[in-house]
């Protein structure tokens, strides 16, 4: 199994790091330590961190991966110097460490445990992605830019068949028979009370990703700047007030 790896390090070749990598299969990309290194580094299965001589800076490196890499869950081992496994804890936030002289047989057997260890994706296929917003069916969450999304059962399922149909619209009739069934008996009110309670949930720069289509109903659409967003706020929730009034008349 051929791995993608991002490594962080000062040092221009990988066998000054891990010479073992160079024996093994796999790919390795070589970067500056820092976590704007995640935006050019490509795919990578695995970021390795040289931790060898500057301990303080790689732990501080590694929590700041941990936190930057959330929601994929790539794996971070530390390449630490046998010296330096003391000061190696849980603080580091790493998955593993590796010493410098392991042998390819080692380092390739961590590495192929670090990848397929339970919980480990680089993209589950439970969740959908669109734009910032991350819903994952296994665990019925949704997530704005890591951000926890307080939803009831019932607005988490309307934004998630939104959001499987991005673009769509879709009158209230048929939300309501998409998301509550055939068995339910309210009024199609029930659809615009929880589009409401979403939006508001979703926060002023994320509220326009449910549009209003005057006269026909609701559609999932991509979020626009976040100064747009402000902008138009008002200007939707207006529109929605009047609809709500129409519906109550």
């Amino acid at each position: 199994m051929s791995l993608n790896l991002l490594l962080l390090t000062n040092e221009s070749s990988v066998n000054s790091v891990l010479p073992a990598l160079g024996l093994l299969p796999h790919t390795v990309r070589v970067r500056t330590p820092e976590v704007t290194a995640l935006l050019d580094g490509g795919h990578r299965d695995v970021i390795l961190v040289d931790a060898r001589h500057d301990l303080a800076s790689a732990k501080s490196l590694c929590r700041l991966l941990a936190r930057a890499t959330e929601d994929d869950t790539v794996p971070v081992i530390a390449v630490v110097g046998e010296g330096g496994l003391v000061a190696v804890n849980g603080e580091w936030r790493v998955d593993d460490v590796i010493l410098p002289s392991s042998g390819p047989a080692e380092v390739d057997a961590r590495l192929r445990l670090a990848t397929t260890r339970e919980g480990v994706t680089t993209q589950p296929e439970s969740e959908l992605r669109v734009g910032d917003l991350v819903i994952d069916e296994a665990t019925y969450t949704a997530r704005l830019r890591k951000r926890t999304l307080e939803l009831t059962y019932k607005e988490f399922e309307l934004l998630k068949f939104l959001a499987q149909h991005a673009g769509r619209v879709f009158t209230r009739a048929q939300l309501l028979q998409e998301v509550w069934g055939y068995d339910f008996f309210g009024g199609t009110r029930t659809v615009d009370v929880h589009v409401r309670r979403l939006r508001a949930k979703l926060g002023p720069e994320y509220e326009q990703m449910i549009g209003t289509v005057r006269n026909v109903g609701y559609k999932f659409e991509r979020p626009a700047k976040a100064s747009e967003s402000q902008d138009m706020a008002p200007e939707r929730e207006d529109a929605l007030d009047r609809e709500l009034r129409e519906l109550t008349r």
